[in-house]
């Protein structure tokens, strides 16, 4: 299968050449040339399992095809349990038990197996350049903590990740290098953005992206989804439903694919803090990225959502279509404190703030009449946001591998958010 552009304006990739790019070179980003055909999925025994049958239309004729089982049993070696919550019907998907506690874990695992059976042993090493809002960056420079041939630097916005997040990017060392931008996550972004497409650059130090925007870290997050509602439906004959937290979309687009790809998924739904973006387009207006406003979920505050591009080329670009098909619900920081609270005062539940903005709005639509069977994506263990959580429930446990890693020293340094700053990090 080979790869194309959500802009149009670039040659086609096969997919080892897509995972290594990161981004096309006209500033688009990679997708299948043709979206493989919907067709009957059963779970695998494991997730590993199931990963390897769901993705194997994409690797058919790649380099990496005979690794995929390898790549998959490497990359998903840790449980993503669907788990009953206190109302009848409603279910959570827990995806924050890997090494850094955050969904972000199997598509950065994923994609680091990827890239180091990729580079071999070629001279220059790779770096890989990811922006983060919270919890990709740790998730990757976990994933890629001491890979050979391969170099990973961390942009996140000063001051606007928890402590234990900044704590986490920051404690790696070695071939991992973090960088505190003096701006908000679209800076980071931005910065990202056009280092990938600067050929000059390139040639000095050859980049990728571990970024959502990367098919290598967006590709794999189907799985997870696929392999809940597969066993769900086995199990009670229902499709499930998702109501998923999201800032730059990636999660929820891996579900939206592996729904096009035959997987039993009804309804998904997104979730947001107010950064209203995606609400006010599903609502019927112009899609209009906005500077991000800061909450306290952080990791969706995000202005300018990168995926996107990916949900419009999926629907050819008819936003009639694209609003019929979806939904999307804004929670403002009150909101989500209350949720917290009430959810663990009358039914021992805990969420991140993340987890909560979900959990509000599918209690709002069990308000509205909605039924059937549904689950929320929990995205990251609430000890990650120890200063939001612990006021309104408590001490909570942090988990082992999590706290292997805030016992680490840490260090990250300041940079302004302008372009030459970040060029003289990656080739000084």
């Amino acid at each position: 299968m080979n790869f194309v552009s959500t802009r149009n304006a670039s040659p086609a990739a096969s997919l080892s050449a897509a995972i290594a790019a990161g981004l096309a070179p006209d500033g688009g980003l990679y997708v299948p040339q043709v979206m493989p055909a919907a067709r009957t999925l059963v779970a695998g025994d494991t997730l590993a399992q199931t990963a390897t049958t769901l993705l194997q239309p994409f690797f058919a004729g790649d380099g990496l095809e005979g690794e995929l089982s390898a790549i998959c049993e490497a990359a998903f070696g840790f449980p993503a349990p669907l788990l009953p919550l206190a109302t009848p019907g409603d279910h959570v998907l827990e995806l924050f038990h890997g090494p850094t506690a955050a969904f972000k874990d199997f598509g950065a695992r994923f994609l680091a197996q990827c890239l180091t059976r990729l580079r071999g042993a070629q001279a220059k090493p790779l770096t890989i350049l990811v922006a983060t809002s919270g919890d990709t960056g740790a998730a990757v420079a976990a994933a890629f903590h001491q890979q050979p041939g391969l170099r990973v630097v961390v942009l996140y916005p000063d001051g606007r990740v928890s402590p234990r997040q900044a704590h986490q990017l920051g404690c790696f060392g070695d071939n991992i290098t973090a960088l505190r931008v003096a701006g908000w996550f679209d800076d980071c972004q931005a910065l990202v953005k056009r280092a990938l497409g600067d050929e000059g650059l390139q040639a000095r130090a050859p980049l990728s992206s571990a970024n959502s925007i990367s098919l290598g870290r967006l590709l794999p997050q189907m799985s997870y989804y696929a392999h809940a509602a597969l066993r769900h439906h086995a199990q009670t004959g229902n499709v499930l439903n998702f109501v998923i937290p999201t800032g730059n979309l990636g999660n929820a687009m891996a579900a939206i694919l592996a729904r096009a790809l035959g997987v039993p998924i009804g309804r998904i739904v997104l979730a947001t803090n107010a950064n209203r973006v995606l609400p006010d387009y599903f609502d019927g207006g112009d899609y209009a990225p906005q500077p991000s406003v800061a909450t306290i979920a952080n990791a969706m505050d995000v202005g300018a959502p990168s995926n996107f591009e990916r949900l419009r080329w999926l629907y050819q670009g008819d936003d009639a279509a694209l609003r019929e098909a979806f939904t999307s619900a804004s929670v403002d920081d009150e909101a989500i404190r209350l949720v917290i609270a009430r959810r663990f005062r009358h039914f021992g539940e805990v969420f991140c703030p993340h987890t909560a903005t979900a959990i509000k709005v599918l209690e709002d639509l069990r308000n509205q009449g909605a039924d059937g069977d549904w689950a929320v994506a929990a995205t990251a263990h609430p000890a990650k946001f120890e200063s939001v959580v612990e006021p309104l429930v408590g001490a909570v446990a942090v988990p082992p591998a999590l706290n292997e890693l805030l016992q680490r020293p840490a260090h990250a340094d300041l940079i302004d958010p302008h372009y030459d700053a970040l060029v003289a990090r990656i080739a000084g």
